[in-house]
């Protein structure tokens, strides 16, 4: 074998031995869901979260209702306080159910999506749950962030130039 035949046998052998790894890839952030429990029951009453459902909805009145599928990093999640749902896009309506310490299942009304990542109150009551939305500035303030960078940018080349202009002019006047 000459010296070229074994270079690139060794270079192929080599591919083949470093390139069979995973790639991973991942679309870039993903719409969220906040929830946080309060509780409305009697005094003394206190119970944990035991285990959630969370219903998507294409319809206002919830007739198409569909638990939402847990699919790679998408899926509602509780803790004995809250819940949390990330998924790669959120029908427009929703309703969740809720099994608690004291074995009870309990259904909240219909919402719908507060936006890219919603935040919700959740009251337990003794029957049912009553989800509200947080009102949050969500997303505004980064764009309110990147509009002031960009205008103030603008601006700033805006003297720049016009003070280059002006140098200009009085240099060749003299």
């Amino acid at each position: 074998m000459t010296k070229f035949g074994v270079s690139l046998l060794s270079l192929i052998l080599m591919q083949v031995l470093f390139s069979a790894h995973a790639v991973l890839a991942d679309t870039g952030p993903k719409p969220t869901m906040e929830f946080t429990f309060k509780q409305d029951l009697p005094e003394g009453e206190k119970h944990t979260i035991v285990s959630g459902i969370l219903y998507e909805c294409d319809r206002s009145d919830c007739s198409d209702a569909a638990p939402l599928e847990e699919v790679g990093p998408q899926g509602f999640y509780c803790e004995a306080q809250s819940c949390r749902a990330i998924a790669y896009g959120f029908a427009p309506y929703h309703r969740i159910e809720i099994e608690l310490s004291d074995e009870i299942t309990r259904q909240s009304n219909i919402f719908e999506t507060a936006g890219f990542d919603s935040r919700y109150t959740v009251t337990v009551q003794p029957d049912d749950l009553l989800v509200e939305s947080q009102l949050g500035l969500g997303i505004l303030p980064s764009i309110a962030i990147i509009a002031l960078t960009c205008i103030c940018i603008v601006l700033g080349l805006g003297l720049v130039i016009g003070l280059i202009m002006i140098i200009r002019r009085r240099s060749a006047k003299i």
